[in-house]
């Protein structure tokens, strides 16, 4: 009993508010990842895609694939 009475006295404890420092990390957070985002987009702009077959090419190989499944 004497323990609830001693809660119930000391609001301070239980009435926890971030205040300013949370708010400027938080906030510190967000610059951080808007920074990082514009770095990561400048570098996706540099990659170049690998070369790959003529757009004609796509589809021999799909009637490749098909004959040598037919059995014979």
């Amino acid at each position: 009993m004497t323990l609830g009475v001693l809660a119930a006295s000391s609001p301070a404890s239980s009435n926890v508010e971030p205040g300013v420092l949370g708010f400027l990390i938080v906030a510190g957070i967000g610059v951080a990842l808007v920074f990082l985002l514009r770095s990561m987009n400048k570098q996706f702009r540099k990659i170049t895609p690998a070369p790959g077959p003529a757009e004609g090419s796509e589809a021999d190989g799909e009637q490749a694939r098909a004959a040598a499944q037919t059995p014979e």
